[in-house]
């Protein structure tokens, strides 16, 4: 059995790794341009002089690891959310962020009519952590039943913060352009400082999230059952929702909300590698980013020299596979 279980592991990481490589090689190459792989390679390298080796350094390679830093962040994050909740249907989303980043990028654009992309960048990692701060205190800080009140508590202010935001856009045509290009999930123009910045978000809670994987393995058994092995359970829930509001802000911060990334990505790789928490936070990195890198490529390619949303794809790939799931094929 373990031979077995050894073997579909490999064979899957040889999967991952060659979509991946694909995946980045298909972002830098395709697009409205499409340009050979050896004039990317070459720009790779020492940089190029021509007109097609400057769009691969200064927009391509920008937007595809923006696109690999979002999806790695929501699937890592989906994963420990899973995990904390003890739910295989929760996803950041529970924390109020993507609600809490609309409300910020709104409100912004709204009172300073600013709409540059470093200012949206502040204003939506600044909303989804206020708005997962909130949701964390108003669940209380007790162990027992936590799990409940979070989810309830993230329901109240999601739907607060939604309908305050509807308001803003109703009344201010600015906000009401920024919101609609913004809540559709885009790549589009992405520069490497917005990278760095959203990068160091989403290295910082990434390294929380990979530290805590072990111990939220065990706190999914159940809190009493984790106390009694010694875990700190209020303490690594608040570190773990900490990591989720970083990697979540960072990615959201960076492409726009895009739904089911973090909540389909850990349901299909748990299929895989089973229940080992530790396992199921490695291989959901792997698999968002090449999902989220590979719904980019689609997007730039379906209404060529136009773009379409990145969120549009990446919904249109995981509304379908929740329906599967959630038909009761593997709910278990």
């Amino acid at each position: 059995m373990r031979i077995r279980y050894a073997a579909s592991v490999a064979t899957a990481a040889s999967v991952a790794t060659l979509a991946l490589v694909l995946s980045v090689a298909a972002s830098l190459a395709l697009g409205s341009r499409h340009i050979a792989l050896s004039i990317v390679c070459d720009a790779l390298v020492s940089g190029g002089t021509s007109h097609d080796a400057q769009v691969v350094v200064s927009l391509r390679v920008p937007r595809t690891l923006a696109a690999l830093l979002g999806g790695g962040a929501l699937g890592l994050a989906g994963s420990v959310m899973q995990a904390i909740t003890r739910n295989p249907l929760a996803d950041p989303g529970v924390l109020g962020i993507n609600a809490g980043a609309a409300f910020a990028v709104v409100a912004t654009t709204a009172t300073f009519g600013v709409t540059s992309s470093g200012v949206n960048l502040a204003a939506s990692v600044g909303g989804a952590a206020a708005a997962s701060l909130l949701v964390f205190v108003l669940s209380g800080r007790g162990a027992t039943g936590s799990r409940a009140r979070l989810a309830l508590a993230g329901i109240a202010v999601s739907a607060a913060l939604t309908s305050v935001t509807q308001a803003i856009v109703s009344s201010n045509r600015l906000a009401f352009n920024e919101f609609r290009f913004w809540a559709s999930g885009s790549l589009e123009g992405i520069d490497m400082t917005s990278v760095v910045c959203a990068g160091c978000l989403i290295g910082a809670g990434g390294v929380v999230a990979l530290l805590l994987s072990s111990t939220l393995g065990i706190l999914s058994l159940g809190d009493e059952a984790a106390m009694s092995l010694g875990v700190r359970v209020r303490v690594v829930r608040t570190l773990a929702v900490v990591s989720v509001t970083a990697l979540a802000a960072g990615a959201t911060a960076l492409a726009g909300p895009l739904a089911f990334v973090g909540l389909a990505v850990p349901l299909l790789v748990r299929r895989v590698v089973g229940a080992r928490q530790r396992a199921i936070a490695g291989w959901s990195i792997l698999v968002g980013a090449v999902w989220v890198c590979l719904a980019d490529v689609a997007s730039r390619l379906i209404l060529a020299p136009s773009e379409a949303p990145v969120g549009v794809i990446v919904a249109l790939v995981g509304a379908p596979f929740f329906i599967v799931r959630a038909s009761g094929r593997g709910m278990s």
